[in-house]
């Protein structure tokens, strides 16, 4: 999975607290804590590279004495994390998210100090292994088989440089590019190719669809010529990868579904390409007529709604302005949308509240 790390576990333990003193009545100071702090710029390979061990400590409380009879708490540990972390109990259970930076999760709580309560003995610091799970956040991702141009697609559309060439999985791991606008920026994720089967966790399935989940809106890549992955496996058409794409999603988590999709046609210079993209335009119209075509597991139970569909070229640069135009135009049409919604919930409260108010 090449240097790219995107799961980390490690132990962390709350300060102790300090030691109360009986005769004076006098109170330990607490332990400390340990925080996770998301920051940007910041990564797990970071986290791991820099503690090897993987251990985070808080300080313990200073003891009661007698010119401090009120001992001082412990140092706390603040460990900096990146954005969009899924904070795990051992057992896998989520505890926390970290999605802003700034953000802050108590992963260990220091124990308290010596007090008449405890018989002035003072109690260890919480102690537990946690993981740390990342799901890139961006506002879209692109989805699609191996070599349909995804890398390509986002070194054009991006300053983003994947390593690009002419065998099936060239990405390795996430790339983020961002799409830069006359007034404000956009970010792309690109996502590695997935195989059918990737729902499953074939090649490196459950690895790379995790970080599809964060993302606000698709970006379905589609080769119109087709594709097939190696001499062993079956050839698909442009129509047949799209919705083997929209079956691998919905095996994986059908929430993926109700996501906003945009659909880019590349390879648009290849002869034929017009005649191919004609017929795919007959076949997403009436996808029904269609599904005879293919065998049974491979149809979905939902169909993906696509807002447009932009044929495109990474080589001859056809149609990528107007692609990144869309992208944008969507993007804004969402954030549009959130924020009608939340005003309406805001008018809702503030209505049932007064209401509340007036029946007093």
């Amino acid at each position: 999975y090449g240097n790219f790390v995107d799961d980390l576990r490690l132990y962390v333990k709350g300060g102790t607290g300090g030691m109360g003193y009986p005769r004076l009545g006098g109170e330990g100071g607490r332990g400390g804590d340990v925080w996770f702090v998301a920051r940007e710029r910041t990564t797990l390979k970071s986290i791991r590279d820099r503690y090897p061990q993987k251990r985070f400590v808080a300080g313990a409380g200073a003891n009661s004495r007698v010119e401090a009879l009120k001992g001082e708490k412990g140092k706390d540990c603040e460990v900096h994390v990146p954005l969009g972390i899924s904070v795990l109990c051992d057992d896998g259970k989520q505890i926390g998210e970290l999605n802003a930076a700034g953000e802050r999760f108590l992963a260990a709580r220091g124990g308290l100090g010596g007090s008449l309560a405890t018989n002035f003995m003072p109690c260890k610091g919480q102690k537990r292994i946690v993981r740390l799970d990342l799901k890139l956040i961006a506002d879209v991702g692109l989805v699609g088989f191996p070599n349909a141009g995804k890398s390509s697609l986002l070194s054009k559309i991006s300053h983003a440089k994947p390593e690009i060439a002419n065998y099936a999985f060239t990405t390795i791991q996430p790339e983020l590019g961002k799409i830069m606008y006359a007034d404000y920026k956009q970010v792309v994720a690109d996502l590695p190719g997935l195989i059918e089967g990737a729902h499953a966790n074939k090649g490196m399935g459950h690895k790379f669809l995790k970080h599809v989940e964060r993302t606000k809106q698709l970006l379905l890549v589609v080769d119109i010529s087709g594709f097939q992955l190696s001499i062993k496996t079956h050839f698909r058409t442009a129509f047949e990868t799209i919705l083997l794409l929209t079956k691998e999603l919905e095996l994986y988590k059908e929430e993926l579904l109700t996501k906003p999709a945009l659909l880019a046609i590349n390879k648009m210079d290849l002869p034929c390409a017009k005649d191919n993209l004609n017929e795919l335009t007959k076949q997403l119209q009436n996808p029904q007529d269609f599904l005879h075509l293919l065998q049974e597991e491979m149809i979905p139970a939902n169909m993906l709604e696509f807002k447009d569909i932009i044929p495109i070229s990474t080589y001859t640069g056809e149609g990528i302005e107007e692609l990144k135009a869309r992208i944008r135009k969507s993007i804004d049409e969402e954030a549009e949308q959130e924020n009608e919604e939340y005003q309406k919930k805001k008018l809702l409260l503030l209505q049932t509240s007064e209401e509340e108010r007036m029946n007093r």
